[in-house]
């Protein structure tokens, strides 16, 4: 790759880390009606974007979670901490995985810990994930910027520069395809086994 092209991939993931994630502690302590719920995602989410008029979360959608027993209804209109937490996991799930699939993984979630049942609360649990993740973000960066390097050595008996840089360019998205892939597979499989209830072998 050329080396005007190496600063823009350098610039891209330096983009990554200024991305948006609600912090446990932004968490409102108070019930909010739709508007606010909508109102508060979009404030706080809006880094996570790719096109600005893309809607991150709408009424439908929320209504729509809430019909398909992804979230419990709200009381008196009004949407909880606990509400707050289980929407933020649905808006980062629901990219990569069926609501059948989401369905499997939050619905234990909410029968053990929604409105005070557990030996946690949703909002402790949450913040045990969000420390979790932010501790990870300098190793995937870091894994990225390998998948670059690697990337940037192939095809380099491409004489053809534009040639050559589009071939480097479709070999960097086919090891992060990959590499999502592998993980999607991981995922799928784990939901499959500890998740999902038990199938009657035939």
């Amino acid at each position: 790759m050329e080396q005007d092209h190496r600063e823009t991939l350098k610039k891209l993931m330096e983009d990554l880390q200024e991305i948006s994630y609600i912090n446990p502690r932004d968490l409102p302590n108070i019930d909010l009606y739709m508007d606010q719920v909508t109102t508060f995602m979009d404030q706080h989410l809006e880094s996570t974007k790719r096109y600005s008029e893309d809607k991150l979360l709408t009424k439908t959608m929320i209504n729509n979670y809430t019909k398909n027993n992804l979230l419990p209804s709200p009381v008196k209109k009004k949407y909880s901490k606990d509400h707050m937490v289980l929407l933020i996991f649905i808006y980062y799930l629901k990219n990569l995985l069926s609501i059948t699939d989401i369905q499997a993984l939050l619905h234990p979630l909410t029968e053990m810990f929604y409105a005070g049942k557990g030996e946690m609360t949703l909002e402790e649990i949450y913040q045990g994930v969000f420390e979790m993740e932010q501790s990870q973000a300098a190793y995937v960066t870091k894994d990225m910027m390998h998948k670059a390097k690697v990337s940037e050595h192939a095809f380099s008996d491409v004489e053809n520069a534009e040639q050559r840089e589009y071939l480097q360019n479709f070999a960097y998205a086919c090891l992060l395809s990959y590499d999502i892939y592998m993980k999607h597979q991981m995922l799928e499989r784990l939901i499959d086994e500890k998740f999902e209830p038990k199938k009657d072998k035939k």
